[in-house]
């Protein structure tokens, strides 16, 4: 018999408001707390010590709008954050300072999260939707230099674009960036040559989420739909369907693989969180305890498998953190 799902390790509250995103930081080495970054509805970002289950830190900068992405540049003291009042906001939180030190406007007023990644070190890659509704804007960190702006051909039609991700095949390899929009396509751009190189229609309506695993050039993607979308990438860079997935309920508001590509977590409308098996999308357990739609999920980054954390953030101010499958 299947064991029942467990119930959160511990609640968060304190948020204040519905938690809009969330990002671990665990550190490599004791004594180093685990801290989690969450982003709220009234504009506020917790820094929450996962070890007294209190918030450490407040930080407040973007004018009590939306939070809606947080992620940190090779290390907890660099922080990013965007928000509803069209900024990207940089921080530098050493020595316990909690003050915006630099920031990007966006002119977007979509909700679409910039993706980061690190190309040299203390170099960084941000791509984030631009002023024009169709547009992706990447620029180099932390100089905020204009790399370049992908522009879908005119009759593309795909609409603002709604969630982002960098990677890359091999470290030094040419960054790749994966764009899900809102006419329901995924498409793989290069970035030196300012082109698309492949495009798929996934869903029916605008793509919410995704996430991919460089490693087996496998991605998978969410919508308002009862459907998740898994894709791969073939050796000519040809995006295409490898299966799909099919809910009880619709809506998914966010999807994450964790780091060691055994598992993933989705973010439900009906409250749930889904764990599934990423090798073939196995249903492993359905978490159900928030009361409101779950806007976000995050794996910690631990070093140490048995102490991998699982947080999902919801509409109803809460963050749970579940401790599973920590062993596969």
């Amino acid at each position: 018999m299947a064991l029942p799902p467990p119930d959160p390790r511990f609640v968060l509250r304190g948020a204040g408001a519905a938690v809009h995103t969330l990002h671990f930081s665990c550190g490599g080495q004791e004594p180093d707390v685990p801290i989690l970054f969450s982003g709220s509805e009234n504009g506020f970002i917790h820094v929450w010590n996962l070890k007294t289950h209190r918030v450490d830190t407040v930080l407040d900068g973007h004018g009590r709008t939306s939070v809606y992405c947080v992620e940190t540049m090779g290390g907890r003291n660099r922080l990013v954050s965007q928000g509803r009042d069209q900024r990207i906001c940089l921080w530098d939180l050493a020595e316990g300072r909690t003050s915006v030190t630099d920031s990007v406007f966006t002119e977007n007023v979509g909700f679409c999260r910039c993706s980061l990644l690190e190309v040299a070190q203390g170099r960084w890659l941000m791509a984030m939707a631009a002023k024009a509704p169709e547009e992706v804007q990447v620029l180099e960190l932390p100089s905020k230099t204009s790399v370049c702006t992908l522009k879908p051909e005119v009759c593309a039609k795909l609409g603002m674009p709604m969630c982002l991700k960098f990677w890359q095949l091999s470290c030094g390899s040419q960054p790749l960036l994966l764009a899900g929009y809102e006419d329901g396509s995924v498409v793989l751009w290069n970035l030196s040559m300012g082109k698309t190189l492949s495009q798929l229609v996934c869903h029916q309506e605008p793509v919410m989420s995704l996430d991919f695993d460089s490693e087996k050039t496998k991605g998978i993607s969410g919508s308002s739909e009862k459907v998740l979308s898994i894709w791969s990438l073939n050796e000519q860079q040809n995006l295409q369907v490898y299966k799909t997935h099919q809910l009880i309920n619709p809506g998914i508001s966010d999807i994450t693989i964790r780091p060691d590509k055994k598992i993933l977590a989705t973010a439900g409308w009906d409250h749930r969180i889904r764990i599934f098996g990423w090798k073939k999308m196995k249903p492993l357990a359905v978490l159900d305890y928030h009361t409101a739609t779950v806007h976000c999920v995050s794996f910690s980054d631990h070093k140490n498998p048995s102490e991998r954390l699982l947080a999902a953030g919801s509409k109803d101010h809460r963050i749970s953190i579940w401790s599973i499958y920590t062993q596969t």
